[in-house]
């Protein structure tokens, strides 16, 4: 006797997709025979990690029949002191992408409403969605959040705002003074979730300090990650900065020892290393000029980007060149999921992967 388990399944997950990743190295290799291949596609840190962090996991080896701290202390304790916050602010996650899912599935619950902007992280909706939410989306504003146009969206059933700060893919951001008014116009019961996945990367004097607003209210909820400047991409870990109280109902659900041993000793020798940090943000401000040098010679258009990627119009379906591309042993994200068909967006990457990708470029759309 056969059973329908996708009509068994919760309303808000039938509908979903699966999040889909950037094309690994390993696949392209198996699919086109390609060697020598530059993936530019996941906004992975092409120095990679600090030292101390290759050197810290050397001591964790010999104890990997232990279970890790659940408690995440000395990580804890290191972003309390690097940050100046208190740890009962802090609540550590297998990357920030299970942060998300955390504060979603502690404040949603079917009838409740949560508001994203269009073209942002494709996360929000998945979280939202699979916990019986209403997915509320507000058109974006020269391809960034418009602030005014979510808080005109809000209603009595209004429990959640999520907001990219820089945006993935756009690359935009959002000031100070635009966050403030959106947060002095909310009830403290509509919960505003700041990702702040690439602020390392950001330039702007008028970006706004997320703690410190956090400091002022308290329904506002920071969400980082060690993925980005910090190159632990493939160890998965994430932080939030809140409301003691909204710590503490997300540990509540948090899966016991979310986060493995290796992973937590890597971030504790990575925050220790900032001038690894400093190093990577240069490189990444060289990178992103040379990008945009590049497409400015060749006339193609791209939406300005004060993170570690750069989203470009090729004018057409992007698909066609994302493909071209893979020929040529390049790795680039078709962001066609986000509602930009025409659009590509490429990881600013080493000064030669940055040439190997423009020089690739060049040719496929001659």
């Amino acid at each position: 006797m056969s059973c329908d388990y996708i009509a068994l399944a919760a309303s808000g997950v039938r509908d979903l997709q699966p999040y889909q990743p950037g094309k690994p190295v390993e696949e392209l290799q198996r699919e086109l025979g390609v060697s020598d291949i530059v993936k530019l596609a996941s906004n992975e840190n092409p120095l990679g990690p600090s030292d101390k962090v290759t050197e810290s996991l050397q001591t964790v080896l010999a104890e990997l029949s232990r279970y890790p701290d659940g408690s995440a202390y000395l990580l804890k304790n290191a972003l309390a002191e690097h940050l100046g916050v208190a740890q009962n602010r802090i609540t550590i996650g297998n990357g920030s992408n299970d942060l998300l899912e955390l504060v979603a599935r502690v404040f949603l619950q079917p009838g409740d409403e949560a508001i994203v902007s269009r073209h942002a992280f494709v996360v929000y909706p998945l979280v939202i969605k699979a916990v019986g939410a209403e997915l509320i989306t507000v058109p974006a504003k020269n391809w960034a959040h418009d602030l005014a146009a979510m808080a005109a969206a809000g209603t009595d059933k209004t429990r959640m705002m999520f907001i990219a700060n820089p945006n993935n893919p756009t690359g935009t951001w959002t000031s100070e003074t635009e966050l403030i008014e959106l947060l002095q116009q909310l009830p403290d019961s509509v919960l505003v979730i700041l990702d702040e996945a690439y602020f390392e990367y950001v330039q702007e004097p008028a970006y706004p300090n997320g703690l410190a607003l956090a400091e002022r209210y308290p329904n506002l909820v920071i969400t980082r990650t060690f993925s980005k400047v910090y190159g632990l991409a493939s160890l998965r870990v994430g932080y939030s900065v809140s409301h003691p109280d909204i710590a503490d109902l997300m540990n509540r659900i948090r899966q016991p020892f979310n986060v493995n041993a290796m992973s937590l000793a890597a971030a504790e020798a990575a925050l220790r290393d900032q001038e690894h940090v400093r190093r990577c943000v240069e490189l990444n401000t060289r990178g992103m000029q040379q990008l945009v040098d590049g497409f400015d010679q060749m006339g193609v258009d791209y939406i300005p980007s004060v993170g570690n990627f750069i989203t470009l119009d090729v004018g057409g379906d992007a698909t066609l060149i994302y493909q071209a591309l893979l020929q040529e042993g390049v790795i680039v994200r078709p962001i066609g999921v986000y509602e930009m068909p025409d659009h590509l967006r490429v990881t600013v990457g080493l000064e030669e992967e940055n040439k190997r990708f423009l020089d690739s470029l060049q040719k496929v759309m001659q």
